[in-house]
C-alpha cells in the first residue's frame, strides 16, 4: 500500500469507526429489538412480528400520533418554505443592513429547536403569557388557554416550526443569486411584468432548490420532537402527540423498548416512502435544464 493510500485510510478511520459504532451497530440492534419483547432492564425475548401487529391493529394512539404528525408536516412545511422564499427575495436587494437582517432571520433556525426556546415559547402562549397580556392591553382582560385547547395547541407548535425558516431562506437566497441578471434584463426589454418574471424565470430556475428544501424540511417535520416534548408533551387529550414523542414515551417512560424500536422502523419506512414519492414527482415540475 502506498503512502498516499495509507494516509487516506488513517484520515478516514475516525469517520468509518464513528459510522460503524454510532450508526450501523445501533441500527442493527434497534432492528433486532423491534422483533423482541424488551424493556431495557431484562434480556430481550424474541416475539417475531408481534410488535408490528400491535402497532396497526391494537394501538389507536399510534394511529392518532401518526395522523397528528402528518397534519403538522403538511401545514408547517409549506408555510415555512413560503416565508423562506418571500424573505429571501426581499433580502436579495443589497442595503447597509442586509447582513444584519440575514443573521437575524437565520438566528431562529439555530436556537429554535433548543429546550430554552421551547420553554420561552410555552410561557409566551400561557394563560398569563405575553401574548394574552398584549391582547389584554387592547381592551378587557384576556386569559385564553392556547395550549389547553385541542384546536389551538397544535398551532402553537406549527407557528414555532414556521418561525425557524432561516436555513431554507439562506439556501433560497444563494440560489437566487445564481440566476443571471441578463435573463431579467431581456424580460424587461420584452415588457414582462415582475409577476411574469417570477413565474417565467425565477420560479422555474428555483425549482431544484425548492425541491431540495421540500425534501429536507419534510423529513425534519416528521422527526420533530423537542418542541412537542417540552411545550405540550402531547397534551391536551393527545391532540399534539407527535409520533416521535409517543415513540419516546413507549421506549423510555413505559419501558416498551422493543415496541418503540418497531415504531422507529415504521417511521423510517414512511419517510423513505414519502421521499420516494417526492422524487417521483420531480420530473413533472423541477427544472433540470441548468442555467
Amino acid at each position: 500500500m502506498s503512502k498516499e493510500s495509507t494516509a487516506g485510510v488513517i484520515f478516514s478511520l475516525p469517520f468509518i469507526i464513528g459510522l460503524i459504532a454510532f450508526i450501523l451497530v445501533p441500527m442493527g440492534m434497534s432492528l433486532y429489538y423491534s422483533f423482541c419483547d424488551y424493556n431495557i432492564i431484562s434480556e430481550p425475548v424474541f416475539v417475531g412480528l408481534d410488535n408490528y401487529k400491535k402497532l396497526f391493529t391494537g394501538d389507536e394512539i399510534f394511529l392518532t400520533s401518526l395522523g397528528i404528525t402528518f397534519r403538522f408536516a403538511l401545514i408547517s412545511v409549506p408555510l415555512r418554505l413560503f416565508f423562506a422564499l418571500a424573505v429571501a427575495m426581499i433580502l436579495l436587494k443589497k442595503t447597509r443592513m442586509t447582513g444584519f437582517y440575514r443573521a437575524t432571520y437565520y438566528l431562529p433556525s439555530i436556537i429554535g429547536g433548543s429546550v430554552a426556546v421551547s420553554i420561552l415559547w410555552k410561557r409566551l402562549f400561557a394563560s398569563d403569557g405575553v401574548l394574552n397580556l398584549l391582547i389584554s392591553g387592547l381592551g378587557e382582560p384576556f386569559t385564553y388557554s392556547w395550549l389547553g385547547n385541542t384546536s389551538t395547541a397544535i398551532w402553537v407548535l406549527i407557528i414555532l416550526s414556521v418561525w425557524q425558516f432561516g436555513s431554507s431562506m439562506l439556501i433560497f437566497l444563494a440560489s437566487l443569486k445564481q440566476i443571471p441578471t441578463s435573463l431579467y434584463e431581456a424580460a424587461k426589454v420584452d415588457g414582462a411584468s415582475r409577476a411574469s418574471q417570477f413565474c417565467k424565470i425565477t420560479f422555474p430556475l428555483l425549482t431544484p432548490t425548492l425541491f431540495f428544501n421540500l425534501v429536507m424540511q419534510t423529513i425534519n417535520g416528521f422527526l420533530a420532537f423537542t418542541q412537542c416534548y417540552i411545550i405540550t408533551q402531547g397534551k391536551p387529550m393527545n391532540s399534539t402527540l407527535f409520533y416521535t414523542v409517543y415513540m419516546y414515551q413507549q421506549s423510555f417512560e413505559y419501558y416498551h423498548t422493543g415496541y418503540g424500536a418497531a415504531m422507529a422502523w415504521v417511521m423510517l419506512a414512511l419517510i423513505a416512502m414519502i421521499t420516494w414519492l417526492l422524487f417521483g414527482t420531480k420530473k413533472f415540475w423541477v427544472y433540470d435544464g441548468g442555467l
